[in-house]
């Protein structure tokens, strides 16, 4: 399941803006945008199309990544400056701030910023501010830069005496913690990389304080008043974001709506421990996936239960984050992870090279969902689920893995298999693909192909 939520706004917002952003003299750009990103060499676009993990593939989907959310905020910026009548003074002021900080910190540590800026709840926030109209709520939005600006300078060591906006009273640090704190100005003062957090006008009263452990992973603890800390996850990088304003969409995700979880009612060792189970058994199944589900979810959204099986999503304006309802063990939480990865995955790679046209009405039906699907939907729920194919495939013949794992693979893989033929016939029936989707679904029928069927369908 996949809802992207004003995905439609943020890419006519592109096609409005990026010349604008080359051309403005004011855009102050932190890099400068060149093109969202080269086509991928054809052994990358190939392991790509078979769902492998594959270095040059990833690198290629994290530089698109990091261009298109520069390009976003180079948007922003000439907004802001373009329309700043439009704009709360105090907010336009702390903006401009903002962005100095920002830049200054790019220069002494960018892969610092990269990091902060590729954050996923930071693109949330940029197709947030995008798209919502001047106004209040537009104001409230633009304060969330110099969270950004001050973390960045935090995770990297750098001086800050900053007087920032806590919006509901959070002060709220992508991809480290939020500090609750009295409604109003609060200030941030550093000093030996700690930084201290006080409400502006409570000089005298205890203050939360956040220091940087490990300056180079950028690793930050906090204690004190006020102070929630996000926890990680085993194995990588990820953590259980369970609290950025912007880790869920305010209406929620999928039909019907599924809403973000609050911390008290979320079981963290649960999660954690469904986590590191669903590593090992992806480990034991397929190294290779293990790793990359390591390296490429940063961050899990717990949503709030539904059902019995887990229910997962991805936000195509958030890549890095995948969105679950309490896993059922480790079989479905590795098999949503795999699931909604792959979701993320072709939405960055069709943001960068378009592999269907937009503007079709044009509905088909496939076997794993009960309503008609656009051939976007037909497209993506193939590929997901030509990834878990492979995955089951891996797993009927792995040594090492529980039984019970591969009775559920051939089960699964059974299940599926003919359906993603079906669709891929679709899809390469359609004349809705581009050149490049049309190569990539044929490259996408040689994997199936090579997968054959179960043994038990064999015989």
């Amino acid at each position: 399941m996949r809802r992207v939520p004003g995905d439609q706004a943020i890419t006519e917002v592109e096609a409005e803006v990026y010349a604008d952003v080359e051309a403005d003299a004011e855009a102050d750009p932190l890099q400068e945008p060149g093109v969202i990103a080269a086509p991928p060499r054809p052994a990358a676009f190939a392991a790509l199309a078979a769902t492998r993990p594959a270095p040059a593939g990833a690198a290629f989907l994290r530089s698109g990544v990091h261009a298109r959310r520069l390009l976003l905020l180079k948007a922003l910026l000439v907004r802001v400056r373009r329309h700043r009548d439009e704009v709360a003074p105090e907010t336009l002021h702390g903006f401009e701030t903002a962005w100095r900080l920002l830049e200054r910190t790019e220069r002494a540590a960018p892969g610092v910023v990269r990091a902060v800026l590729d954050y996923p709840t930071t693109g949330a926030w940029l197709a947030a501010a995008l798209t919502e109209p001047a106004g209040p709520a537009l104001d409230r939005h633009l304060t969330r830069l110099e969270l950004v600006a001050a973390t960045a300078a935090l995770r990297a060591g750098r001086p800050l005496d900053l007087v920032v906006q806590a919006p509901g009273g959070v002060l709220s640090l992508p991809g480290v913690g939020s500090v609750l704190v009295a409604p109003g100005p609060v200030r941030l003062t550093s000093r030996s990389q700690a930084v201290r957090v006080r409400s502006d006008d409570a000089r005298g009263a205890p203050a939360a304080l956040l220091r940087l452990v490990d300056a180079r992973t950028g690793a930050v603890t906090g204690s004190g008043p006020g102070w929630r800390g996000l926890r990680g996850l085993a194995g990588g990088a990820a953590r259980l974001e369970d609290l950025d304003p912007y880790r869920v969409p305010p209406g929620g995700v999928g039909t019907p709506a599924r809403v973000a979880a609050e911390r008290p009612d979320i079981d963290h060792a649960a999660w954690s421990a469904h986590w590191r189970a669903a590593g090992e058994l992806l480990r034991r199944t397929d190294r290779e996936r293990a790793t990359e589900v390591g390296r490429t979810v940063g961050a899990l959204v717990p949503l709030l239960p539904h059902g019995p099986r887990s229910v997962g999503a991805t936000l195509s304006v958030a890549p890095g984050a995948v969105l679950m309802t309490p896993s059922a063990g480790a079989f479905d939480m590795a098999e949503t992870l795999v699931h909604e990865l792959h979701h993320s995955k072709l939405s960055t790679l069709h943001e960068l090279v378009p592999l269907y046209r937009p503007g079709r009405a044009a509905l088909y039906r496939v076997g794993w969902r009960t309503d008609a699907r656009p051939v976007a939907g037909v497209f993506q729920g193939a590929y997901a689920h030509l990834a878990l194919a492979d995955l089951w495939r891996r797993a009927m013949a792995a040594p090492g893995v529980p039984g019970p794992w591969s009775v559920r693979a051939v089960q699964q893989f059974d299940h599926v298999h003919d359906q993603v033929g079906e669709a891929l016939a679709m899809l390469l029936e359609s004349d809705e693909l581009t050149n490049e989707g049309r190569e990539f679904a044929r490259q996408m029928r040689q994997l199936h192909a090579s997968l054959g069927a179960s043994p038990r369908a064999r015989g």
